[in-house]
């Protein structure tokens, strides 16, 4: 078994994530090899909340040029997980004032 913060690497907090968290919708980059339920229990046993729903996405990496020479970033998966409503909120902002 996977450790869950092997699965979970950080949150993404964007202008429309942080629209969603209103909702209860919060974003995190997790592992590219990590399947909707990995990540809903990674998720659950972290931040001590209920998740009902998890959706998730790949983004390919945009190409990148430095003069002639030019490569990709790298591919990267998110998830976004929704979460119950008599759950906790997650306070990203916690040291932040």
């Amino acid at each position: 078994m996977k450790d869950p913060r092997d699965i979970i690497k950080r949150p993404i907090i964007t202008e429309h994530s942080a629209d969603q968290m209103v909702d209860k919708k919060y974003t995190f980059e997790v592992s590219k090899d990590a399947n909707k339920t990995e990540i809903k229990n990674a998720v659950q046993t972290i931040f001590d909340v209920k998740v009902v729903n998890v959706n998730t996405s790949t983004v390919k990496g945009k190409l990148k040029r430095m003069g002639r020479h030019s490569g990709y970033r790298p591919d990267r998966k998110k998830a976004i997980v929704q979460l119950s409503e008599d759950s906790k909120e997650l306070d990203f902002f916690e040291s932040v004032e």
